[in-house]
């Protein structure tokens, strides 16, 4: 007699291979109706006897109305961007880049480029074991218990050659017919629509609670495996196990021999694409042999064996209603049209940046003019031109007053946009400041987004970054859309980012031109707030990268009064205004600037980066002769080699660094 673990165990295989066939295979072999029986018993024997649930069951895809607490994981093998195209003569630049490196002709493997949301997921002993995000490339969120809702994504796989632990890419997308169905939902309901597939999957993925991911209904491609090891020696034939191990791997990616084999698959696909039931904005092309790609290697963004190949853009001609103006966090004004719906590459498109008072001048906007419209890269909608001019039309001005606190405009000069001058008192600026200050990679204040700054500060509860420490659970729990739960996470989060570093916190408070590479670099260099607000100018450019403009803008900020006011208040509620003493391990490396290249057999490039740091070196991007040492990997770029070496810079592998740091 057939046990009660062995019937569960026989169900949840024989469901899973229905889930393949009808979303991998598209070739159903029983009818919904039997489907949805056989998961109710299944659904059924779990709820008695939970022991037995498998951790591939497919009961796992309707997601718990458990809320999700993205947590932050660092990936294995950085998640890198592809270099990008628009045009075949960059294309034939990539190739003969490609062919001069390698010394001979190779293969290539063309894939449709999907616009959806890219996902890293882990596999161990032939299970789904994580799926992060990408994050900022080096670490993203765990995003697993929504990801499982994603029935065309095997929770288990099986087959031949299949490596113990493995990382896949893939591409998440939400097909056109569900994207038309989920904005008429949210029309109905008077929420605001998504703009594309695009922003509706990278928003779906992150939503708090799984049942509602489920009901989103998102497809997932798989397009490329990580690992030290592969299972076979090229891309392609590695896409070919994949599909047989059970992830969805597209039909149309396909062996070219040459690069004008490229071509024809790219003449092909910029028309026919528009058949296709999701998004595509181009095709990658990738060298096929594994070695090959290995040989050539990465530059510190890109993979130099792969290019994205842009389609041109689609380009639609529609008539401008109205003209409105914005106000960014800094004060920028942005003129923005408001057009004529219109559907324009996958969606319908109802306003778009004119960018500045020139841009407009240059293209001479007027209200109702039948203007040209394109997306950039397929996705931001810009006006390119004008078809014709309304008849009795006359020139639009640029308006003179703040559109939101009616404070006259001032442009600077050298800049192109016109400014509000009024940062303390102009409710657009607070409130973008605001926004910027708990963005993840500021103080990640995640608990909170847009709809809430505006929440809090509509209700009077802040007006600038300090009120954030001094908000109560009971503040919060009254207002509208606000629980005691999301009033304790936000609460929880806020008392989080008092742990965040001095360079995250000098990034957050949102000074002009201090991004968060220049805040780190200014973070390292003066250690603490008050020797950085101390600092005169020439003391300021001694810093890597820090010119007339940013030294100006420093000096500005710290002698405004209530800049300081602002600073004092954030140091007593506990934020980081002084970099943390990096555990030295020996002063081996003290005074000298290393560099690093290539790729390693033992430790990830940033292991080596943090080995440099603790044992008393600093790291440098670039080589120069102020550069002292040169750790040299795998699959480094001769020209790299050939300055070092001009310069007599001293050069050690792997292991000899290992040697020197002991």
């Amino acid at each position: 007699m057939e046990s009660v673990q062995d019937r569960i165990i026989k169900l949840t295989k024989e469901l899973n291979k229905h889930n393949y066939n009808y979303y991998v295979l598209s070739d159903p072999t029983i009818s919904d109706f039997q489907f949805d029986k056989i998961l109710e018993e299944l659904i059924d024997l779990e709820k008695e006897y939970p022991q037995f649930r498998q951790p591939d069951s497919p009961t796992l895809r309707v997601g718990s109305d458990l809320s999700n607490n993205f947590d932050t994981v660092e990936h294995e093998f950085p998640m890198l961007s592809l270099g990008n195209t628009y045009s075949e003569d960059e294309l034939r630049e990539f190739h003969k880049r490609v062919v001069k490196e390698l010394e001979q002709e190779p293969e290539y493997v063309c894939e449709l480029k999907f616009d959806g949301a890219s996902i890293s997921m882990t596999y161990e002993n032939d299970f789904f074991l994580r799926a992060v995000t990408r994050g900022d490339g080096t670490k993203g969120d765990d995003v697993s218990e929504n990801i499982k809702t994603i029935k065309s994504i095997p929770l288990s796989i099986s087959g031949e050659n299949i490596p113990q632990r493995f990382e896949i890419r893939g591409e998440i997308i939400m097909p056109h017919k569900v994207f038309e169905k989920l904005n008429l939902e949210r029309e109905k309901n008077g929420e605001p629509l998504f703009a594309n597939p695009r922003n509706a999957t990278s928003g779906s993925i992150k939503m708090i609670n799984p049942k509602e991911v489920a009901k989103r209904h998102l497809d997932c491609y798989f397009y490329y495996m990580m690992g030290r090891t592969k299972p076979a020696a090229t891309h392609y034939e590695t896409l070919q196990l994949l599909s047989k191990w059970g992830f969805k791997v597209s039909e149309h990616t396909k062996l070219c021999k040459n690069i004008d084999e490229v071509f024809d698959y790219i003449h092909y696909w910029d028309d026919e694409r528009k058949k296709l039931p999701y998004d595509t904005d181009g095709v990658v092309v990738k060298v096929n042999s594994f070695a090959m790609q290995d040989m050539m290697g990465f530059t510190a963004k890109i993979p130099k064996w792969a290019i994205a190949y842009k389609f041109k853009a689609e380009q639609v001609v529609t008539k401008v209603l109205s003209i409105d103006y914005q106000v960014g966090r800094t004060g920028a004004i942005t003129p923005v049209a408001n057009l004529e719906p219109v559907f324009l590459s996958g969606s319908t498109v109802k306003r778009a940046s004119l960018h500045n008072a020139d841009q407009m001048a240059l293209l001479d906007i007027r209200i109702e003019d039948m203007v040209y419209v394109e997306k950039g890269g397929e996705i931001i909608p810009k006006i390119v031109g004008v078809e014709s001019h309304a008849p009795g039309s006359v020139p639009t001005e640029f308006i003179k007053k703040c559109p939101a606190c009616d404070t006259e405009l001032i442009k600077y000069e050298g800049e192109a946009r016109h400014f509000c001058p009024n940062t303390e008192g102009c409710p657009p600026q607070i409130k973008g400041r605001i926004e910027h200050f708990i963005s993840r990679k500021a103080m990640n204040i995640d608990s909170m987004g847009e709809e809430t700054v505006a929440l809090f500060y509509d209700n009077g509860l802040i007006r600038d970054v300090s009120d954030l420490y001094t908000l109560k659970k009971e503040q919060i729990i009254p207002l509208e859309r606000m629980a005691e739960k999301s009033a304790e996470n936000i609460i929880t989060s806020i008392e989080k980012s008092k742990e965040v570093p001095f360079d995250r916190v000098l990034f957050a408070l949102g000074i002009r031109f201090i991004g968060e590479t220049v805040a780190k670099k200014l973070a390292f260099a003066f250690g603490n707030m008050e020797k950085l607000a101390n600092a005169d100018k020439e003391e300021l450019m001694s810093v890597d990268e820090i010119g007339d403009k940013i030294a100006d803008s420093l000096i500005e900020y710290f002698a405004d009064i209530d800049h300081i006011k602002l600073i004092s208040r954030l140091m007593d509620y506990g934020l980081q205004f002084e970099m943390q003493e990096t555990e030295k391990l020996s002063e081996t490396l003290k005074g000298m600037s290393v560099i690093i290249s290539g790729t390693f057999n033992n430790f990830s490039r940033d292991e080596i980066k943090a080995a440099i740091e603790k044992h008393g070196g600093k790291n440098v991007t670039s080589i120069s002769k102020n550069t002292d040492l040169f750790v040299v990997g795998e699959n480094i770029g001769p020209s790299k080699l050939e300055k070092a070496t001009k310069l007599g810079i001293k050069m050690v592998n792997e292991d000899e660094f290992m040697k020197m740091i002991g």
